[in-house]
């Protein structure tokens, strides 16, 4: 059984478009807070909240050493989305895949004129 109140926060955490870009960020590799921010039009306190965010979502983890807290991308998050977006994908396929058969079935063949015309 998927943790739901982790894909929760998962979701919760990429719906923000400056939580999207840190992660953006971050996929090229490890970022301070400082390096975070400097793009950013808002306060370093306010991407520090961002940071919190996709930390307590398990997409980003840090570590503070000194008085500089880096940041990098965590896979934990990203599992729990992928294994719930798979499991809707596989879902719908098979759906897909049986609309298909029965439209199929209702087709008639090339060569063959249908009855109920």
């Amino acid at each position: 059984m998927l943790n739901q109140s982790l894909l929760d926060l998962v979701f919760h955490a990429l719906a923000d478009p400056t939580r999207r870009a840190i992660v953006e960020r971050l996929s090229k590799g490890p970022a301070s807070v400082s390096e975070l921010a400097a793009p950013l039009e808002m306060t370093l306190a306010a991407v520090v909240q961002h940071v919190q965010v996709l930390e307590e979502s398990g997409i980003i983890r840090t570590e503070k050493v000194g008085r500089v807290r880096t940041c990098r991308i965590e896979f934990a998050g990203f599992v729990a989305a992928e294994k719930w977006i798979s499991g809707r994908k596989a879902q719908w396929e098979r759906r897909l895949d049986r609309l298909g058969d029965l439209v199929a079935e209702d087709d008639p063949k090339p060569n063959e004129k249908r009855k109920d015309i």
